[in-house]
């Protein structure tokens, strides 16, 4: 018999699952920190800054304001406990993930292969001397590295042809990440940032894969296979494959959830709280919105980034944050960090459609700590959205 999970509960035992459950802590050290990384499994990477870069908000909004610099030392250390590569797209993950994800690495250098186009067929010598140099300087980013083709030109986004050639190098799993320096990935071939038990670790394709689903398993706590699919961007064949191995095992419940068509899963180890009592700004690359199908699903918001929409057509903002309340997302806000005028700028603030404005007067304490947090003095109110007016009163009480 398949168990009937509700609406509600769906909505509790995700954000359970994705820490929001939690009380914070008092203080925010290194233990926190690898706690959280744990649970959600890795922290998507992104290079817009308006606000805040991504990777810092999901770490803001589960434990609330920590010192950037620690998470810094902690995830992009040379030679530490962390290690970038494409999971859910750019991330940080722990290095004990980085074997799981041997096949990707695979699938990349066959693709090339394949394509007699690819730029790879016709940089055989770059490819060549960028791990050369690599072995005899040490990790260094592109910019550091002097070459004749180390200029930007035509594809991939302009890049130089020794910036194509490491991330080349760098999706086969010919090189690692070495930390980043003002946001810049430094390159290192594997021997020169990971352990060698790491990098002589051969785990077999379908339980790499099971392996991983598992993790989404744990960090979704609830989900279709789809949902599960999404978390480290895998196939539908092979999620549906792991997902069937691990309901035999035990580990996934199959269960049914209301107003969900598809079939889902519940991990045996889930928490389902008589209530969540969140409060947080979210980025969105968190990944309790990432898949914006999934948060369509369980919390009815259906959310699109804007920053590629022209402004005079943009709807809600350039870059919006989801506002989570309690189990509900009840609101975005497009946030600007003046760091120049020590202001945050509101840019437009909204609530939901069947939600109060009266949310303000909880929105306004998130946003001052927001502001607190990234040492600005001054909060603005730009008066664009539902919420605005409501927002800058609340502000103004302070």
């Amino acid at each position: 018999m398949v168990n009937t999970v509700s609406a509600a509960s769906s909505r509790r035992i995700a954000l359970a699952a994705q820490g929001f459950a939690r009380p914070r802590p008092a203080a925010v050290g290194k233990r926190q920190l690898n706690a959280l990384i744990g649970r959600i499994g890795l922290l998507q990477l992104d290079s817009v800054n308006v606000f805040e870069r991504s990777h810092y908000l999901p770490v803001f909004a589960r434990l609330g304001a920590y010192d950037k610099a620690a998470l810094d030392a902690l995830t992009f250390a040379r030679g530490g406990d962390y290690v970038e590569y494409w999971a859910h797209e750019a991330a940080v993950i722990p290095v004990e993930t980085w074997p799981l994800l041997r096949w990707r690495m695979q699938h990349y250098r066959d693709k090339h292969v394949a394509d007699l186009s690819a730029w790879a067929h016709a940089n055989g010598p770059m490819i060549d001397w960028l791990k050369a140099e690599l072995a005899e300087k040490g990790p260094m980013p592109a910019s550091a590295i002097e070459h004749d083709a180390n200029k930007r030109s035509g594809p991939w986004w302009g890049w130089s042809d020794v910036k194509i050639g490491l991330e080349v190098l760098f999706r086969w799993g010919e090189l690692a990440s070495a930390g980043r320096t003002r946001f810049e990935r430094n390159y290192a071939l594997p021997e020169q940032v990971l352990p060698a038990s790491v990098i002589e670790k051969s785990v077999p394709r379908a339980e790499a894969q099971r392996e991983l689903v598992r993790h989404a398993a744990v960090a979704h706590g609830i989900g279709t296979a789809g949902d599960f699919a999404d978390y480290f961007r895998m196939g539908r064949a092979d999620t549906m494959a792991a997902v069937q191995s691990l309901a035999e095992e035990g580990v996934l419940l199959p269960v049914s959830v209301e107003g969900w068509k598809q079939p889902a899963w519940l991990h045996r180890d889930a928490r389902v709280p008589r209530r969540v009592e969140a409060a947080a700004l979210l980025s969105p690359f968190d990944p309790v919105v990432w898949d914006r199908k999934r948060a369509e699903r369980l919390f009815g918001f259906h959310y699109r980034i804007e920053i590629y929409t022209p402004a005079p057509q943009r709807v809600f903002g350039y870059y919006s944050l989801p506002i989570l309340l309690g189990e509900r997302v009840v609101g975005r806000i497009d946030l600007k960090n003046d760091r120049q005028a020590g202001v945050l700028r509101v840019q437009s603030a909204w609530h939901e459609e069947g939600v109060s404005p009266d949310i303000a007067a909880q929105v306004a304490p998130l946003v001052r700590a927001a502001a607190e947090w990234q040492g600005l003095t001054d909060v603005t109110v730009n008066d664009w959205g539902t919420l605005a007016l409501p927002l800058a009163a609340e502000l103004a009480r302070a």
